[in-house]
């Protein structure tokens, strides 16, 4: 992580972030911080250089240090942020358009893995939005993730903060929270603890987007609950095929990760439109990882997706979506797939079936009740 030069007529993109993290400093200019957990929180801030000839989805990683920017991903600038008028100050001068998105990586990352990963996404998707990475403390092993599940409870009130901090900046109109794996956990808590405090998440946290969620069900819909009212607008990336998932499921007794449902089915399928909740399936999206963990990233379809219409609040209600890969949603409880399937031609638009007008508003409660029923509790990966 050690700041590079880029040399004269080398044409690279820029990536700036804001990075809150719970970690530990490392010491070592090379790594910044380690997977320790911290007594306080701190902020950085970080340039990333993106190589011009690439793969949309993919990260280049250095083959050699320092990094070359014509060809990997590079760190350019690296300034630490002492207090929260510097951190309003970077904001500031970054601002696109007063929206802000906060990056909440998973299992089994280092410092340059989560600041990295954010950068692709912010390139690939095209978003016009403040990138704000919170990292917390993964020991980056797969063998730690107990560790790293203790991390993510560790860190929810830091992340509760700098989510108030952020919110009560003037310039910022709307936060997006994009959180994957393990990540959502921490999301979901703090926005949980948020609620408990004021009695709803605050108002400027528009959208939440869980990817590949590692929670359990039935928790999820408490925490749901328990967040309070008015809610956010969620949106959940979920894939059936998910060996992360799977694994998660083995080791915490084989009761349902969220990440993992198939949304096109009872309960499920009904229990989404009652809580407005949009479940996207990336079952049938093909990518490069063979755990099918991080296809959110790594599919530039999708990574469009969220930068250009998820980000900014639209619904998918027209045909304009063209996946191509066979990817269906559950939106309103009407199921409906976009591109093609099993190498059929079929060129469905996606559209919402609008709740009746005139029906009884349903509660977080009844939410919370239906999807923490006896039929969620069935293992759905093996």
């Amino acid at each position: 992580m050690e700041p590079v030069s880029i040399a004269t007529g080398t044409k690279t993109a820029k990536v700036d972030m804001l990075v809150a993290t719970t970690r530990q400093s490392s010491g070592d200019p090379r790594t910044l911080f380690n997977g320790e957990r911290s007594p306080k929180p701190s902020m950085t801030d970080v340039e990333v250089s993106i190589p011009p000839k690439r793969a949309s989805g993919t990260v280049q990683w250095p083959s050699k240090l320092p990094p070359n920017p014509s060809t990997d991903f590079a760190v350019t600038r690296v300034r630490q942020v002492q207090t929260v008028g510097e951190g309003r100050a970077w904001f500031r001068q970054h601002i696109e358009g007063g929206h802000a998105l906060v990056f909440i990586h998973g299992f089994n990352n280092k410092y340059e893995d989560s600041v990295f990963r954010l950068a692709q996404i912010v390139h690939d998707s095209g978003m016009q939005a403040t990138p704000i990475l919170f990292t917390w403390p993964s020991r980056a092993q797969l063998t730690g993730y107990e560790y790293d599940k203790e991390s993510t409870n560790y860190s929810r009130t830091a992340l509760e903060q700098s989510l108030r901090v952020l919110a009560a900046d003037p310039a910022v109109k709307d936060i997006t929270i994009l959180a994957h794996s393990m990540g959502t956990w921490l999301a979901m808590e703090s926005l949980r603890q948020m609620g408990i405090r004021d009695g709803h998440v605050n108002s400027k946290i528009h959208n939440v987007i869980l990817a590949s969620p590692d929670i359990d069900i039935q928790v999820f819909a408490k925490q749901y609950v328990e967040m309070g009212d008015p809610k956010p607008k969620f949106t959940i990336f979920v894939s059936q095929d998910d060996r992360a998932l799977a694994a998660s499921s083995f080791i915490t007794g084989n009761v349902s990760r969220l990440g993992a449902i198939d949304p096109s089915k009872e309960p499920y399928r009904s229990r989404l439109e009652h809580a407005g909740i949009t479940a996207i399936d990336l079952t049938k999206v093909k990518t490069g990882d063979s755990l099918h963990h991080g296809k959110f990233a790594e599919s530039p379809e999708i990574v469009q997706l969220i930068g250009q219409r998820l980000m900014t609040g639209q619904t998918l209600t027209d045909s304009n979506v063209s996946l191509g890969q066979g990817v269906a949603a559950v939106i309103g409880g009407t199921a409906r797939t976009v591109g093609t399937v099993a190498g059929a031609a079929v060129a469905a638009p996606l559209t919402i079936a609008e709740r009746p007008t005139g029906t009884r508003k349903v509660t977080g409660e009844d939410v919370g009740d239906a999807l923490s029923s006896d039929e969620t509790s069935k293992p759905l990966t093996q």
